[in-house]
């Protein structure tokens, strides 16, 4: 696979170095790409505007600009284009606002009339003395052989003959040092521009100022989530950014289909009260999972000093979310087959009806097709009872669901499983074990979510690798970690990316996801559909002779 591919060497101090320890909040790493770039952005501002003040200021802004939106970067390598496209909009915006600038009333004109006409005197004069400063200053530095016929020929209107009477030479020699004087002066002029120029370029005072304006600007440490790969995302609204979320709560999402199916099957008030009690358990532990980690990333950031403590309490949250939804599930599996076996005990008038019996055809869905002895397709619709044998077939559903190709439910193991508690080859859960796991906790060879425990783990919101790890909250990881606050021997650099294999992500993540939400939500409200469309609550039972 290409995640495991063979590692490169690289150029620590290569844009994309830079541009992945600055997203990781470092701003000496975005001080360098100020000294790298900043030279060209005033260049090309100066030339855009012709204002050496106000180019400056319009490159400034740009890296301030760049600071807060590194994240949306989605190729570190093309960090020079990206910065002039931000400087262009810049200037364009300069233009526009020099454009709209309101011209004056006459009123106000002519209070300003005298006070203008004195200093535009003052101003000519100011403007002409500079002029012959720099007649002079270019001047001097030709020959006097071809200084003088030069202040001949332009300053009194000459001719070459005249030129070369008043100098006694012959005329041939005028032309001659003319067009030498010209090269010399032009040549003078360039070195004049040149030397001007070089003076008047940003230095270290400029990058000075561009780190203090980005002083109290937060970092771009959302993006090292994933890095400067998949999710560059930068806005929330974007597919990507939908997609990871779909897919860390993918067990999430199964849990409420799960459960609006069983409430078309509930008989009585206590099994509709522990249903909805149930869902709501699911739902509250994945919200507090998440404002968790959250605050834990909040602090950890706000105090640095204790990062790493509160990185290992994030894991013991991850740790204590597996307890609650293995605990939960439990309860589904068991408590829930229980409760019904009582409930037919103690009201039998409410399961009268045909729906209702153990072996009601209704209970389950199962094709004719065989393949080497499992049905092509098992998916059970009824409510689990006490005794229930587990879904099983090639394609399988269910509250328990063994598949040998894919299965779907609470519990469900298959080389493809989706359910609260997966298990496969490829697992996808709130809770999901597999060599390729995606969830809202994962644990895997390689791990998706928005909890990931793997030799490979990709997270936004914690992430533990063997070998990498990349999140946007907690990275930690032996050999390297790309995130805000991350834990390795390699931390948000181009090394770093290259062990996390960001490129390859970067091609293929979109791709998973969709598969991902596919996966989760097909199944699920299928079955969901199927459950009540069989097991709905018949007819003649109505809430209130529910018990």
């Amino acid at each position: 696979m290409q995640i495991f591919k063979k590692r490169t060497q690289f150029n620590a101090s290569s844009d994309a170095a830079l541009v992945l320890a600055s997203l990781g909040g470092d701003r000496d790493s975005f001080g360098e790409i100020v000294a790298r770039y900043q030279s060209l952005l005033c260049s090309l501002a100066y030339s855009a505007v012709g204002d050496l003040k106000h180019s400056e200021d319009i490159a400034q802004e740009t890296f301030i600009e760049a600071w807060r939106k590194l994240d949306t970067l989605r190729d570190p390598e093309k960090l020079k284009a990206w910065l002039c496209g931000i400087l262009r909009f810049k200037v364009s915006h300069y233009h526009r606002k020099e454009a709209n600038q309101p011209v004056r009333g006459a009123g106000e004109l002519e209070e300003c009339a005298a006070h203008e006409q004195h200093h535009e005197k003052v101003e000519d004069a100011v403007i002409e003395a500079q002029q012959q400063a720099l007649l002079w200053q270019t001047l001097e530095k030709l020959p006097q052989n071809y200084r003088e016929p030069l202040i001949l020929f332009y300053r009194e209107h000459r001719s070459v003959e005249h030129v070369a009477t008043e100098l006694e030479l012959s005329e041939a020699t005028v032309k001659q040092r003319l067009s030498r004087g010209r090269k010399i002066l032009q040549q003078a002029m360039v070195t004049f521009v040149e030397d001007a120029l070089e003076k008047s370029k940003p230095g270290a005072a400029f990058t000075s100022a561009v780190l203090l304006a980005i002083e109290g600007v937060s970092p771009p440490a959302k993006a090292a989530a994933l890095g400067t790969g998949a999710l560059k995302v930068g806005s929330f609204f974007t597919l990507a950014t939908l997609l990871t979320l779909l897919a860390s709560l993918s067990g999430v999402i199964g849990s409420f289909f799960s459960v609006r199916a069983g409430l078309a099957q509930v008989r009585t008030q206590r099994e509709r009260h522990a249903t909805i009690k149930l869902v709501s358990l699911f739902f509250v532990y994945a919200a507090v999972f998440v404002a968790g980690m959250l605050a834990l990333r909040y602090f950890a950031l706000a105090r640095v000093e204790y990062a790493a403590y509160l990185a290992m309490a994030s894991q013991l949250l991850v740790i204590a979310f597996i307890a609650v939804y293995l605990a939960l599930l439990v309860q589904v599996l068991v408590g829930m087959p229980r409760m019904r076996a009582q409930q037919r005990i103690f009201f039998p008038e409410a399961f009268d009806n045909d729906l209702d019996r153990l072996d009601s055809p209704q209970r389950e869905y199962k094709t004719r097709l065989r393949i080497l002895g499992a049905p092509l397709v098992h998916f059970k619709l009824g409510m689990a009872e006490v005794g229930d044998k587990p879904a099983y077939g090639w394609i399988a559903g269910g509250d328990r669901a063994y598949g040998l190709l894919f299965a779907w439910g609470g519990l469900a193991v298959a080389p493809v499983s989706v359910g609260i508690v997966s298990v496969g080859l490829v697992g996808l859960g709130a809770v999901g074990l597999g060599i390729f796991a995606v969830g809202t906790v994962g644990i895997g060879v390689i791990g998706f979510g928005a909890s990931i425990i793997g030799y490979k783990a990709y997270a936004s919101l914690s992430a533990l690798g063997w070998q990498s790890a990349v999140s946007n909250g907690f990275s930690i990881a032996r050999e390297a970690a790309i995130g805000p606050l991350a834990f390795a021997e390699q931390v948000n650099n181009e090394r770093a990316a290259e062990i996390a294999n960001i490129a390859t992500l970067n091609q293929t993540y979109l791709w998973v996801l969709a598969a991902i939400v596919v996966f989760v939500i097909v199944p699920a409200v299928w079955h969901s559909n199927q459950v009540r469309k069989r097991m709905g609550t018949p007819p003649d039972l109505t809430k209130n002779n529910m018990r």
